[in-house]
């Protein structure tokens, strides 16, 4: 199985991805790794990404999705912001036998997550990008939806008991 833990950058994908990832005995995999330099540059300059130039790096992670779940799966931590990143990702991963990918959607408002973003150092993601992710954000329907108000463990918490109740549907 392969977990996708999605929202806007500042939401908190790397640092729930990877708690989930340990809870669930799992190897984790930040997107953001991913990226090809010139997309870094881009970001790091202020200049929001295209989907020409995001598609270099959804093939990469399909190609670790892939290869993840015939390690057994993972927990990846993405922003694919668009529905059809995400199906994309979902058609390239289940091409692998245990490819199948749950959406796990950490949801803010822009007033929040700005916040957090401008307490954050080091990052190459401009807080002043962090419009253009909410402009083009298609919230997923197929997922399990978490607040990020709660603390890190208060929100790995509320995924894992959805994950247990069978979670692959909406909830709130």
């Amino acid at each position: 199985m392969i977990y996708l833990v999605m929202g806007v950058s500042g939401s908190g994908k790397t640092l729930i991805g990877s708690l989930l990832a340990e809870k669930l005995h799992l190897s984790f995999i930040d997107a953001d790794d991913l990226h090809p330099r010139d997309n870094i540059r881009k970001m790091r300059s202020g200049t929001p990404l295209t989907d020409r130039d995001r598609m270099p790096w959804l093939e990469k992670i399909a190609d670790e999705m892939r290869g993840a779940a015939g390690r057994g799966g993972a927990v990846f931590a993405c922003s694919a912001l668009k529905h059809c990143y995400r199906e994309y990702l979902r058609r390239e991963a289940g091409r692998e036998p245990g490819g199948e990918i749950r959406v796990i959607y950490l949801k803010g408002d822009y007033r929040r997550i700005r916040e957090r973003m401008k307490q954050r150092n080091g990052h190459f993601f401009s807080a002043e990008l962090l419009h253009s992710q909410f402009a083009v954000l298609e919230e997923p329907v197929q997922a399990i939806t978490v607040s990020v108000s709660g603390t890190p463990e208060q929100i790995v918490r509320v995924i894992i008991d959805k994950l247990k109740a069978g979670g692959k549907r909406a909830h709130k």
